[in-house]
């Protein structure tokens, strides 16, 4: 037998082999007893943050003068904004931009700025905004979950919704004949939704309006919900 014989057999021979292992890859059974299960646990949390944003509006002859009016009012807000304790304070939004007339040419310049207020304390962020309402006018108000809150939720219900996972594992195990069953896959998730419900004021110039009284602020609930997904192994 020559050598370029024996190499052809030896191809042919490692082809058919492959050819047969793979084959029979292909008819081995899928696993029997697998159970597919999902589980979930909610909660509402009360919404223990407010975010207020206050805007100034201003319109000018030019962008430069408009730009440094916009900015001395944007830094007297946020001066006395930050000296109210428990209350975060910082610089929002700035636009600039043209007003045209019916031409298309630019007769002057209108402005926003803005300046964002974070608290805990609902009842300070309620009195600062009026307080400052002379200066700059409440334009939007939103609420939402502290990082600690929504943590301590999430702890609490990723142990609720593992052992219901576990109790549907157990449950649908004895339902089918089995004795028990062993987790082969499983991934736990979490999420976070609320309702929008935004306070949105009136767009107004604050120059020359009044101090408005301590804004009412009432807070909603968040949902919590972590997800338990995976799949286990019957047996007896």
């Amino acid at each position: 037998m020559t050598l370029h014989q024996s190499l052809a057999g030896l191809v042919v021979g490692t082809v058919f082999a492959f050819g047969a292992c793979h084959a029979s890859a292909q008819t081995v059974p899928p696993p029997a007893g697998v159970l597919n299960l999902d589980a979930s646990a909610s909660l509402d949390v009360p919404q223990d943050v407010v975010h207020v944003t206050l805007s100034y509006e201003q319109q000018a002859d030019d962008p430069a003068t408009l730009a440094g009016a916009l900015n001395e009012r944007t830094e007297k807000v946020l001066l006395a904004a930050k000296r109210q304790s428990g209350v975060t304070a910082q610089t929002g939004a700035l636009s600039v931009y043209p007003s045209t007339d019916r031409d298309g040419h630019i007769s002057g310049w209108r402005g926003r700025s803005e300046v964002r207020l974070d608290s805990h304390d609902f009842a300070a962020v309620s009195k600062l905004a009026g307080s400052l309402s002379s200066q700059m006018q409440i334009s939007n108000v939103t609420f939402s979950l502290s990082p600690e809150s929504r943590d301590a939720a999430q702890k609490k219900l990723s142990g609720e919704a593992i052992a219901e996972f576990r109790q549907k594992a157990a449950d649908a195990s004895a339902a089918f004949g089995f004795g028990g069953f062993t987790i082969r896959e499983v991934s736990v998730s979490a999420g976070e939704s609320s309702p929008p419900r935004p306070m949105m004021m009136a767009r107004m110039s604050a120059q020359g309006a009044p101090k408005m009284a301590d804004v009412p602020l009432e807070a909603g609930d968040s949902t919590v919900t972590v997800h338990v997904n995976g799949s286990v192994q019957m047996t007896h």
